[in-house]
């Protein structure tokens, strides 16, 4: 049948997997409002109670400015290292095959399954004073455990499969003749990969260095092991959190985590905003 043929008997009897738009976009906004926008809006609402300056005081201490730094620090190091070595994981398991493949691919998605407080005490015992590594680095003046380095290894463990995960598919799908068409007119590796490979998966390199960050910023269970919790050197901000409410202090934790969600959303809105401009990069040399 001719494809104009087929077009017009969609038009004239659209067929759809799915119900109308209507109803979709209403269960759609309804799921999105109940799982989302009213919890957010609870923590915003409970954090108006507060005066400026008692919101202020408690956003701004000295303590909680500390915590800031080594939550958004850690987690920028830990996404932008899961994006360097995950790519590479990414790269190896599509480009090649090797013994024990499928196990080094079911690894990656570790940090999923286990537990966060399993995956705490797991990289604590590894990387302590008396730890399996520990042992050898710290003779070498390289401390992990209980310093700001050890939250820095939690966050990048449990990133990784977010990235390898999101660049996995796009180079699988990825043409290599263009790859080959690169060398054959004389491209070296590095060019070919700069110019051909680089622009096809940074997009995605993109959304897994966002899902990592995003990840990475709330993580609590696999840090507050390894991270000692020393205020003004390895306390969290998550953990400060769940201090204020143990004192009872809810609208102090809901300010705190106001200002985490707020500069979260500035930063992934960005890191969106880079991936979608790399897109349209992408799709103009197509």
């Amino acid at each position: 049948m001719h494809v104009a043929a087929i077009k017009t008997i969609r038009k004239q009897s659209p067929f759809r997997v799915m119900p109308g738009f209507n109803l979709s976009l209403g269960f759609t906004l309804f799921y999105l409002g109940l799982i989302v926008l009213i919890p957010l809006s609870a923590v915003f609402l409970k954090t108006f109670t507060m005066t400026w300056d008692a919101f202020w005081t408690a956003v701004t201490s000295e303590r909680v400015v500390a915590s800031y730094k080594l939550s958004f620090g850690a987690s920028l190091i830990g996404a932008s290292l899961n994006v360097l070595f995950g790519g590479i994981v990414a790269w190896v398991l599509v480009r090649y095959s090797f013994p024990g493949k499928k196990i080094v691919d079911a690894l990656v998605d570790l940090p999923f399954a286990l537990p966060t407080a399993v995956a705490g005490i797991a990289l604590t015992a590894l990387y302590s004073s008396n730890g399996w590594l520990g042992r050898y680095l710290e003779p070498l003046g390289i401390k992990v455990a209980f310093t700001p380095l050890g939250v820095v290894i939690a966050l990048t463990f449990i990133g990784l499969p977010f990235v390898v995960r999101t660049v996995q598919p796009v180079l699988e799908d990825a043409e290599r003749e263009l790859e080959e068409a690169a060398a054959s007119l004389g491209a070296t590796h590095f060019q070919t990969f700069s110019r051909v490979v680089f622009p096809t998966i940074l997009p995605a390199l993109l959304t897994g260095f966002a899902l990592a960050f995003a990840r990475a910023t709330g993580e609590y269970g696999s840090v507050i092991f390894i991270a000692g919790n020393m205020p003004m050197v390895s306390e969290i901000t998550p953990l400060f959190i769940i201090t204020k409410l143990e004192q009872y202090d809810y609208a102090g934790a809901t300010a705190i985590a106001v200002v985490m969600l707020t500069a979260s959303f500035v930063l992934l809105l960005v890191i969106n905003m880079l991936q979608a401009r790399a897109r349209k990069r992408g799709q103009s040399k197509v």
